[in-house]
């Protein structure tokens, strides 16, 4: 690897900003520079100071008048529904039936599963996200083809084998058995390999006998540093029927609590419904609450109340994400853009200092990451994004007026997409300019 110095406008987060006018929480160069060695962030400060550090051999690259971040990070999506997206459906189970189980099916075959996963890890790269947290599908094969390769890439992924053994069609099916012992494989081939995180993956409580929660609870016991990934608390219908199907439990929240799976590594997909107690429940345990506005948005689950969960006296911890392919967009801009509007709904207010957090430390953190990602602290992986908000005629119509860092954030957010995507860095190195488009 080459050592570079990337010249252009830094922003990372340095925690939560309590404000829009919170420049106390993060970092910001107008004229920056980033050395990278190795793959790392080597130093960071004005350009003057790091192009003295540099050594001589080192390639510059100048973004200017570009803004320079952390790469944007996806808690929450599904590698095998990439031709689910835009399907039309009443609501969750309907859309999960009609649509989603039979083409998951599909990952049986590894060719497909490959396939999919090259176009899967392009639009990563086209739009700017660098790590992600993806559900693979019941299929061994599909966990293959995600995690061979995220290393080719050499990207940052959580991904795990969806456990599932009831409610859904045969060929989705596996036995408590098979989920433990197949999930236990893939993490003895690819668990800390390259960047991969192996996710202990039961698709959610429907889709689970008592027998294969005991199996994941047993896989949680035996690796207990590993992220555990579920559903939880999305649609009305699907929490009656879960809790049906569990009755000695208090509520959705509960069932998992007594098969051992909440926990500060633990990344709950929705949690739109919760009452006050699974609230408490998940605060005590630590967990994330994972929010997926354009997913809530597109199948009509419900407004995610993000604002009142953080504010809590036993806050929530919360990650953001797509949720492809029940989500709409690839773009983290875009869903914090549906993020900003659910809680224009509620009364509330999300400043784009908050949600550009979400999307890089805010993400990290909630991944147990942040030592490594999410930001643009010397010794951290140089994972980056480089956002041009003038990238549409449109935008740079609305540029002409912008006049502070919050401003141009919330246009970049407002009527960014891929096309707004300059640049993204893995690991230092270029990953959509050199996609074949």
């Amino acid at each position: 690897m080459m050592t570079k110095l990337l010249r252009g406008r830094l922003l990372s987060f340095k925690r939560a900003p309590l404000s829009v006018t919170d420049t106390d929480s993060y970092r910001y160069e107008s004229d920056g520079g980033l050395l990278i060695e190795a793959g790392k962030i080597a130093a960071i400060g004005a350009y003057s100071d790091i192009r003295k550090k540099a050594p001589a051999n080192a390639v510059e690259i100048d973004h200017r008048p570009y803004l320079i971040m952390p790469g944007f990070i996806d808690t929450h999506l599904h590698f095998p529904q990439m031709q689910v997206i835009a399907s039309y459906a009443a609501n969750l189970l309907e859309w999960l039936n009609t649509y989603t189980f039979p083409e998951e099916c599909r990952f049986v075959e590894t060719a497909h599963a490959e396939k999919i996963a090259t176009h899967f890890y392009d639009e990563l790269a086209r739009h700017g996200t660098t790590t992600a947290a993806a559900y693979c599908s019941v299929h061994k094969t599909s966990a293959d083809a995600y995690f061979s390769e995220a290393i080719r890439r050499n990207m940052c992924m959580i991904g795990g084998k969806v456990m599932m053994d009831r409610n859904a069609p045969q060929g989705l099916l596996d036995t408590p058995e098979m989920g433990y012992d197949e999930t236990r494989q893939v993490i003895a081939d690819w668990h800390g390999k390259g960047r991969n995180h192996v996710a202990i993956t039961p698709r959610f409580a429907i889709t689970s006998t008592p027998q294969q929660m005991a199996a994941a609870q047993a896989l949680a016991k035996e690796f207990p540093n590993l992220h555990i990934q579920t559903h939880l608390s999305e649609n009305h219908d699907e929490i009656r029927f879960t809790c049906e199907l569990y009755p000695d439990a208090i509520d959705y929240t509960d069932i998992y609590a007594r098969y051992g799976l909440l926990g500060p590594k633990s990344l709950f997909g929705h949690c739109i419904h919760l009452s006050e107690r699974e609230a408490d429940a998940m605060s005590e345990a630590g967990s994330v609450a994972v929010h997926c506005p354009t997913s809530n948005l597109f199948l009509g689950s419900g407004l995610f109340p993000l604002k009142a969960l953080a504010r809590r006296e036993k806050l929530v911890r919360i990650g953001v994400a797509t949720d492809i392919g029940g989500g709409s967009s690839y773009s983290m801009l875009r869903t914090m853009d549906e993020a900003y509007k659910i809680q224009q709904l509620l009364g509330e207010r999300l400043n784009p200092l908050e949600s550009y957090y979400y999307m890089t430390l805010g993400n990290a953190e909630a991944l147990s990451l942040a030592h490594s990602i999410g930001t643009l602290d010397e010794g951290t992986d140089a994972d980056l994004v480089v956002l041009n908000a003038a990238a549409t005629p449109a935008m740079a119509l609305k540029m002409d007026v912008v006049k502070t860092l919050p401003e141009e954030l919330f246009l970049l957010q407002t009527m960014g997409d891929d096309r707004a995507v300059v640049e993204t860095y893995v690991a230092g190195e270029a990953a959509k300019s050199n996609l074949t488009l």
